[in-house]
């Protein structure tokens, strides 16, 4: 199965908005893995265009300096968020030939025309054009484009710029420029997944002009694309979409360092993909609450990681994740579960209670959120867990201290040896009470 999805324009660090699309097709990768299917995902990159060059240019820098730098921050939020890496990621930059062959192809079916350097898409000659958005040609708005009055239609968009001073520029049959945006992902889903796959993603926001776009240029020049088009609703601060302009607080680097990443990517799919999901602080907390819970369950039932059983999913987690990725309601069955399970601790049947863990766990797997896998369990799962102990200790210290000082030296000594009972020994210092592990 070919999967395709519009990846980063890359002017800018990824804030959460960005990474929600992100998450949601890995969600919906790995459920396809899970029913047996052999998956190809594709994740393109926007590496020029004009905000990129203006932010480069802003800081006097190359444009694939500022490309560069904030590719590798989606690459760093797409692996803290716990995204399997794409099977390919092109840069529209190295697919410079492909373009160039795909707009030969439309110009010499009459489909595209060359005028003053730049290269149009002749919207009226494709037939469906508006399909995808349910729109008429007559009654959209002419492209905001200085040769609009020159061009067959205003409407018509462009698959190459010609060159301006200053700029990048690559050659072409038609003169020095750069891509535009819709053929860059015409051309690297042709080479990567073919002329004819199965899902195109993307952001809510590219169904007009950008996928009416790539949808027009391919199958003008005769390839079948997409069999199926996802598109994910954004994420919002105060009801507005959030947008590059927003203030640091809000870009992933910084949430991580507020909340645990798995938490994070609990809170961007306890929504369903299309609906819009509304980003606070708190609600990311109340999320963090409701995972910890789920983890505690786990931590409970068994002595340390166990091997995923994906025979363990309930059917109704699978109907639901058959229905339309229906994730919130594939939770309902997860939180069943942990409930089911703890109800069978409180009755004294561990048995049981595993039975409902490793349900759980088979679940969680699938969405990316296995406490124990590599992606969390060593590094932030260990990390919390030493900050649970340390506390403990402390808390076992302070009461042992307060007890010498009212002079209960036998309840002091109680705690001292209960320590060393579990492999914790103290030494009383100059500088304080110290602790080491037998």
């Amino acid at each position: 199965m070919g999967i395709y999805l519009c990846g980063a324009t890359v002017q800018a660090p990824p804030h959460v908005g960005h990474v929600r699309s992100s998450v949601a097709f890995d969600v919906l990768r790995r459920w396809l893995v899970a029913q047996g299917l052999d998956v190809t995902f594709v994740r393109n990159v926007t590496d020029i265009d004009d905000k990129i060059i203006h932010n480069a240019g802003h800081e006097e820098v190359p444009y694939w300096v500022v490309a560069m730098r904030n590719e590798r921050a989606f690459t760093r939020a797409y692996e803290t968020l716990g995204c399997l890496p794409a099977t390919y990621e092109p840069r529209a930059t190295g697919h410079i030939p492909e373009m160039v062959s795909l707009m030969q192809e439309l110009i010499d079916t009459g489909h595209g025309y060359a005028m003053h350097g730049d290269v149009y898409f002749d919207v009226r000659s494709y037939a469906d054009y508006g399909s995808l958005s349910g729109q008429r040609i007559d009654d959209m708005l002419a492209s905001p484009d200085s040769q609009a009055q020159a061009k067959r239609d205003p409407r018509d968009f462009a698959m190459w710029k010609g060159a301006k001073e200053g700029e990048p520029a690559w050659q072409t049959p038609w003169g020095p420029g750069r891509p535009g945006w819709h053929i860059e992902c015409s051309a690297m889903a042709r080479k990567y997944l073919g002329s004819a796959f199965d899902i195109h993603g993307g952001g809510l926001d590219l169904i007009f002009p950008h996928h009416e776009n790539e949808i027009a240029q391919s199958c003008a020049a005769g390839d079948r694309f997409a069999n199926f088009w996802v598109h994910n609703a954004w994420v919002t601060t105060a009801g507005e979409k959030m947008s590059k302009s927003l203030g640091n607080s809000l870009l992933v680097d910084e949430v991580v360092k507020r909340f645990r990443p798995i938490d994070l990517r609990f809170y961007l799919i306890s929504a369903h993909y299309r609906s819009t999901l509304e980003y606070s602080d708190t609600s990311v907390q109340e999320a963090a609450v409701a995972f910890r819970r789920i983890e505690g369950f786990l931590d409970r039932t068994f002595a340390g990681p166990i091997e995923v059983d994906p025979t363990r999913r309930p059917a109704a987690f699978d109907a639901a994740m058959n229905d339309d990725l229906g994730v919130p309601q594939a939770l309902a069955v997860l939180h069943d579960e942990v409930r089911g399970g703890n109800q069978a601790q409180a009755d004294g049947n561990q048995e049981a209670a595993q039975r409902h863990g490793t349900a759980v766990l088979a679940m969680l797997d699938v969405l990316g959120l296995n406490p124990w896998s590599p992606a969390w369990g060593a590094g932030d799962r260990g990390e919390r867990q030493t900050q649970v102990i340390d506390a403990l200790i402390s808390v076992v210290l302070d009461q042992r201290t307060q007890a010498r000082q009212r002079k209960d030296y036998a309840a002091a000594d109680q705690l001292r040896d209960d320590l060393d009972a579990i492999g914790i020994r103290i030494e009383d210092t100059s500088d304080g009470v110290r602790w080491s592990l037998q």
